[in-house]
């Protein structure tokens, strides 16, 4: 039962970046429909700055893994990546 629990993590939650980019979206269209107080709105859009923050996060952290996987031709290998590492640090060869 152990590799029960192993191997199926992901399927207790959705991934991190899908939630938080379908939660986002639900915010862009709290404040689109004009609805909100001053008060509601401020809360609201500070979300979703917080959101876009870990959204574009994850993907330059995808973009990473990509680019490694690229950069080794044909051996796949996937490493994991510390998430606050930027793109601009690439291994000198």
């Amino acid at each position: 039962m152990a590799s029960k629990s192993a191997s199926t993590p992901a399927t207790a939650a959705p991934p991190a970046f899908e939630a938080a980019l379908a939660q986002l979206e639900s915010l862009v269209s709290r404040l689109e429909s004009g609805d909100l107080p001053l008060d509601e709105a401020l809360r609201t859009f500070e979300q979703g700055v917080r959101l876009t923050r870990e959204c574009q996060s994850a993907l330059a952290v995808a973009q990473q893994k990509v680019q490694q996987l690229l950069q080794r031709g044909d051996t796949v290998a996937v490493e994991d990546i510390d998430a606050t590492a930027t793109l601009e640090t690439t291994p000198s060869e």
